[in-house]
Order: structure tokens, then sequence, then C-alpha cells
């Protein structure tokens, strides 16, 4: 692995929830840009707004439980030459304000930016209600809408810096509640737009998004012991999608897996398929939700259950490469 990541990545690694980072980042850009403001569903500690209110309490405004407000209040302040940050748990933002986001922000071209916490099965004893596993499938399809799940804390503060500097489009930010493995670091780069190759290899390209990378590295030192060497790229922009990127690994390789925590269908898994299609046709098994709601329980219980864990990619990567080789 590039040394711009952690080179052990099966071993003690520190963990932290991306929300966490997102908090870090947003109180970074408050203090780089005085027109940073933010809003909240009365969620701020949950979604980690904490740290910009009592910084900058002027800068700052309560919504309340009014989750179709935040994102119209938002629209204003951008129509007003602001850079807004509106938070609520996913399930909500965009859950239940899709319209108000669509029509507000993305129709009306304002830099709102949606946070979008406790996305994906890691909600874990929650259940099903607040697992939202449909945000990246509708937030992709919005036109001049950026679509961000960072791989940990450290990546989620730098995609929250640079949708701050991003002063044109919206975004959304899809952040995690359960801590997850750090496996960037301060040297990691990051741009809005752009995948990067973790691993290389010459059989298979494993594409994972958010946290769900740190699942797909695990699982490539696992192949490689198969005698597999798979090729992991991360893309933590899904929309805008790195099609350079993911098609020269496609066609070195020759067949592929994606792995998210969400909807295959119009998630990451979705876009990749849509990719390939037009471009490059080529056996592929998805990793994710694959059309059914979440359940209550543990994170990791779920990951297995659904057939999210290490153990799936792996005999997802098996049945490519077995089909790529009876093609080919």
């Amino acid at each position: 692995m590039s040394d711009m990541y952690l080179a052990d990545i099966t071993g003690k690694l520190q963990s932290e929830s991306t929300r966490k980072g997102f908090g870090r980042g947003l109180l970074e850009a408050g203090k780089r840009d005085v027109n940073v403001v933010a809003a909240c569903a009365d969620l701020t500690e949950s979604t980690q707004m904490s740290l910009f209110k009592a910084e900058f309490p002027e800068r700052f405004i309560e919504i309340g439980v009014a989750e179709q407000n935040l994102a119209t209040v938002g629209a204003g302040m951008a129509a007003m030459g602001k850079i807004p940050f509106v938070s609520s748990y996913a399930a909500f933002s965009p859950g239940r304000n899709w319209e108000q986001i669509r029509t507000t922000a993305c129709l009306n071209e304002r830099p709102v930016k949606i946070v979008g916490s406790h996305a994906g099965l890691s909600v874990g004893p929650d259940g099903a209600t607040h697992q939202m596993l449909e945000d990246i499938a509708l937030m992709r399809v919005l036109p001049n809408m950026i679509v961000i799940a960072p791989c940990d804390s450290v990546e989620a503060e730098k995609a929250t810096l640079a949708l701050a500097a991003d002063k044109v489009h919206p975004g959304y930010l899809r952040l995690a509640r359960e801590d997850t493995p750090i496996i960037t670091t301060s040297k990691t780069p990051f741009e809005i737009g752009k995948a990067y190759v973790l691993e290389q290899g010459i059989d298979v390209t494993i594409i994972a998004t958010g946290t769900m990378t740190y699942q797909a590295l695990v699982a490539a030192e696992k192949l490689y012991k198969d005698g597999i060497e798979a090729e992991i790229v991360h893309v933590p922009t899904i929309k805008p999608l790195d099609a350079e990127t993911i098609l020269k690994s496609v066609r070195k390789t020759g067949c592929v897996v994606t792995v998210e925590e969400g909807q295959i269908n119009g998630g990451l898994g979705g876009a990749i398929a849509e990719l390939l299609a037009e471009n490059l046709p080529s056996p592929m098994r998805r990793i994710g939700m694959k059309d059914h709601f979440g359940e209550s329980g543990e994170p990791s219980e779920l990951r297995e259950h659904f057939g999210l864990d290490t153990k799936h990619i792996r005999l997802a990567a098996h049945e490519v490469t077995d089909k790529k080789d009876k093609r080919g």
C-alpha cells in the first residue's frame, strides 16, 4: 500500500467515527471563511456541529425538528452569499426533505452542503427506520449535486474543507455513526471527483466507498493468500465519478466487485454498472443492500447477515475472476 495510507491494514488501527472528522473540518472551515454558516435539526451533538456552534454561535442556527425548513433556510442563506452546512440524520435529511433540496438548492444552483449523519447499517440497534440505505441513490440523481462518502474521520475532515471551498455546487456528505478504522493519514490526497488506487492488483478490481473501503482492504489481504491479486479502488466521490481511474483499473483486471453500505440499486454499484455498460462491459458483482431494508442488530452482525462483510467480498471476487477466466 502507498505510504500515503497506513500499511498494516490487518493490524491494530485507531478508530473514530467519520462524523467526528466532519466536526473538526467544519470548525476549521469556519475559521478560514466567515461566510461558512451552519444549521441543524436538533441534533447538534450527534452530528458534531457542536464544535462550530461553540466557536461561532452567531453563525449557527438551531432549526429544530423541521428538516424541510432546514433545507430551505440553507438555500436562502446560500442565496445571500453564505456557504451553509445543514445537518441531521440521513434518514431525515435527505430522507424527509428531498424535494426541498431538489427545488431550492439544486434547481437554483445554490451551494448548500447537506450532511447526512448516521447513514447505513452502522446505526445498528436503531433499526430499519433509521438505517438510511437509499441516500446515495437519492442524491446521485439530482443535477448539480456532489456526493461524497469518506472512508474514515481523517478523510471526512478533508472532504468537509473541500466542500466549503466549493462556492458553486450543492453537496452531500455521508457520515457514519459508529467508530471505524482510520486508514488514511494527513498526507493522503483528497480531491472532489477523484478515486484512488490503494492496492495494485492484476486479477480483479474491487471498488469501494465510505467506511466499506476498510472491509475491501481486509478482503484483499485474504484474497492474496488465495492467489488472487485484487486492485482496490477507493471512491470517496460517487458523483462526479472518476471514470478515468475506474476504467483504467478494470481494463487491467477484466472484472470488478463494488462494495458499499447502501442500496446497490442507484448507489455506487449502480453508478459503476452504468459506467461499464456504456464503456467497458465486464463481469461484475455488487456487494451492498440488495432491495432489502435493514434490521436491528450490532453493525458487525448486520454486515454479516446482509453479506457486506469481508467473507462475501472475497466470495464475490472469486466468482467474477472465475467468470472472467471462463469467458476469456
